[in-house]
């Protein structure tokens, strides 16, 4: 996970398509990180986060297999694990 001045990089569209690839909706998310559902919203929407909240996404959609792809010339993305999907 790439982690700088404790900031966690996780953009609005990469935990929804994550949550596409995992099949889950907002409220699976924020169950399975204990957060709100408005919680994921607002990071979706693109609204600052405590830092501590978007590791906590990022960690549980990172356990259910999901690799996030930085900013390399072609945008950010995700993908599942090998095998997965």
């Amino acid at each position: 996970m790439q982690e700088d001045s404790n900031l966690v990089i996780i953009a609005p569209v990469q935990s929804r398509m994550a949550r596409v690839a995992l099949s889950w909706g907002v409220r699976d998310l924020a169950a399975a990180a204990k957060v709100s559902p408005n919680t994921v919203a607002r990071l979706e929407r693109g609204e600052t986060l405590n830092p501590r909240t978007l590791y906590a996404i990022r960690a549980v959609l990172e356990a259910a297999g999901v690799e996030f792809i930085p900013q390399n010339g072609g945008g950010v993305g995700v993908r599942l694990k090998g095998g997965q999907g």
